[in-house]
């Protein structure tokens, strides 16, 4: 059987609302592909319609035109394959169920049967450096720890592709930096495919492998930039290198055009 080159595709995507002055073109035309076992990341201005986006590429919100498809197939519902960590990760915790619980809860739903369940629990919470703590319940932990929680989740679903919408926005920033090195292990142990949306611009480029930098409302991709930082990544090191400063200036001067309707060369 031949690899798959694409994973998730996005084409001409387009979301126009109606409102009492009448229609607002929220997203303009979107289009990108997704490879198996990318870390892609997605920036821009605030109010650009990352959001949008994300409910059109995860089936909660069907486009006004355009299509996505995962692994080939039109996205028209939430994919079984696909797993989602929102930025509110208290609320997808259920405050009555220990972390274990939690973590297993879509399993259960799937119907998985318990031994594996139980496998595919642990492994997870293992992952995530959580395993201590599998009999507390949420309100017992931290928000970081929270938001362990909630990816351990998206892990034991063994999904195809992990999408996180800002998911660190609501952490303090020693906590931000531990949930980072986080995914990018996560990454590279398990090789999930990783779509991050993100309105801050060093995280996107500490985590990604490409950064899609979005245009303002009404959207369209501005630059679909590769970032060549090495594999291994640290917060100090990496964070220090030139070209990380350079990538990151970049980018800081893309969005600040986008607002203006400009682009910038690449660097």
């Amino acid at each position: 059987m031949a690899e798959r080159s694409v994973l998730l595709s996005v084409q001409d995507l387009k979301k126009t609302y109606v409102s009492a002055t009448g229609p607002v073109e929220a997203i303009g035309s979107i289009t990108f592909d997704v490879r198996p076992g990318e870390l892609v990341c997605i920036v821009g201005p605030s109010g650009c319609g990352k959001t949008t986006l994300l409910k059109c590429l995860s089936g909660l919100l069907a486009p006004t035109a355009g299509s996505v498809t995962l692994d080939g197939a039109p996205v028209t519902e939430p994919p079984r394959t696909m797993a989602v960590v929102f930025q509110e990760y208290g609320r997808s915790l259920y405050p009555w169920l220990t972390v274990r619980d939690n973590v297993a809860l879509p399993l259960r739903a799937r119907g998985v049967p318990r031994a594996e369940r139980t496998t595919a629990v642990e492994r997870a919470l293992e992952e995530v450096g959580l395993s201590q703590v599998l009999h507390k319940y949420p309100w017992q932990l931290s928000g970081g720890m929270q938001q362990r929680v909630a990816i351990a989740r998206a892990v034991a679903y063994q999904p195809e592709i992990l999408v996180m919408d800002e998911p660190f926005a609501a952490v303090d920033a020693q906590t931000r930096a531990d949930l980072e090195d986080l995914v990018r292990r996560v990454w590279q142990d398990l090789g999930v495919t990783v779509l991050f949306v993100t309105h801050d611009i060093d995280e996107s480029v500490y985590l990604g492998e490409r950064v899609l930098v979005l245009s303002s409302s009404p959207t369209f991709v501005q630059e679909d930039l590769a970032i060549d930082l090495p594999a291994q990544r640290d917060q100090l090191s990496t964070r220090a290198l030139p070209r990380f400063t350079e990538l990151r200036t970049h980018v800081y001067e893309q969005i600040q055009r986008a607002k203006r309707a400009e682009t910038a060369p690449t660097p």
